[in-house]
């Protein structure tokens, strides 16, 4: 991908048994072995066939199922999949223990190669945004058009509530917070990401809630869950220190494809105030501000996402002619967040 990559270096995990991940009705998962990396990658069967592909990237501390609810409302313009990248999801840590933004989107660019499936529209959140941002950058070929909801690009002054972020990236910092938040459940670890990713964490709905706390206790026994968030926090806060061509505002300067930029207003993580920034950026972009959102807008608004993702795709030329309209149920069942298994 880059001169910047690791060399891959065989690594020996051994990993635990832990409660299967749920699977939305339409839902499936299955697992796809690449080099130096297995992903787990969650799709939904397309309405129609010959939709063009979608791949969807979380963030830090998430998973595939972030995108559920958008899924359900796009299944009718695009073929789309979500991954779960190294280490978090259903996927096991990479062999050569590189949680980089450029690890991260590595795996994503070896994972289109061997499937065959770009250009894709590509989708991101937060660290999936700053990943997405970066392959769209180094391998325009893969990218048909940029969505990218809060992502996690470089600030000056960051937000008061990413300050816990930076600091897990330092050294030791990750295990002295196990050891203080031993005790807590995992319900009160899902009620402050909730109330630090959601403009309204009453939006998250009472099975949303319960799935979040199952798939929290599945995680906590997972044994590397620490340290995957860790490296992968300390990767944001390096490719934040990056400059020249590697830096990630340079490489958004590069990205061809139509890019469309999604921001809320009530993000406790990424600030409001890039959006204007984001869109002088990219160069070809259209920007969606969503004042009552916060961190996970497509979780959040679903609905408001997907039609400005159709808006995109009417706007570039890249609407599919068979493609379905957002119907109404759908959209009705889009405007309520159905998870509260939220990342950053």
């Amino acid at each position: 991908m880059s001169s910047t990559e690791l060399p891959s270096v065989p690594a020996a995990t051994v990993l635990p048994r832990v409660a299967p991940v749920r699977v939305e009705e339409g839902e499936r998962l299955r697992s796809v072995e690449l080099p130096g990396i297995t992903l787990t990658v969650r799709s939904r069967p397309p309405r129609h066939e010959d939709l063009p592909p979608a791949l969807y990237v979380h963030g830090l501390g998430g998973s595939s199922q972030n995108w559920s609810a958008l899924m359900l409302l796009l299944d009718g313009l695009v073929d789309g999949e979500a991954v779960d990248l190294p280490g978090f999801g259903d996927s096991p840590p990479p062999d050569d223990g590189n949680y980089s933004v450029t690890g991260h989107a590595r795996a994503v660019i070896r994972y289109l190669d061997a499937a065959g499936r770009g250009p894709v529209h590509l989708f991101g959140n937060s660290l999936g945004g700053a990943v997405a941002t970066r392959v769209a950058a180094v391998r325009p070929d893969l990218v048909r058009t940029l969505t990218l909801v809060s992502p996690a690009l470089p600030e000056i002054f960051v937000q008061r509530g990413a300050v816990p972020t930076g600091l897990l990236a330092v050294p030791g910092v990750a295990a002295l917070y196990t050891r203080y938040t031993k005790g807590w459940t995992a319900e009160q670890r899902v009620r402050g990401v909730t109330a630090l990713c959601y403009g309204d964490p009453g939006r998250v709905t009472p099975e949303g809630f319960r799935s979040a706390v199952e798939e929290m206790e599945r995680r906590l026994r997972l044994p590397y869950f620490w340290d995957a968030m860790a490296r992968s926090a300390r990767g944001i806060v390096n490719a934040y220190t990056l400059g020249g061509q590697h830096g990630l505002w340079r490489q958004a300067e590069r990205v061809l494809a139509p890019t469309l930029l999604v921001y809320g207003g009530r993000d406790q993580l990424v600030a409001f105030r890039m959006a204007q920034r984001a869109a002088r950026a990219f160069r070809d972009s259209r920007l969606l501000t969503l004042p009552e959102a916060g961190h996970v807008a497509m979780m959040e608004y679903p609905d408001l996402v997907a039609s400005a993702f159709r808006e995109l795709l009417a706007g570039t030329g890249e609407l599919p002619q068979n493609a379905s309209g957002l119907d109404a149920g759908a959209a009705r069942g889009g405007s309520e967040s159905r998870s509260a298994g939220t990342g950053s």
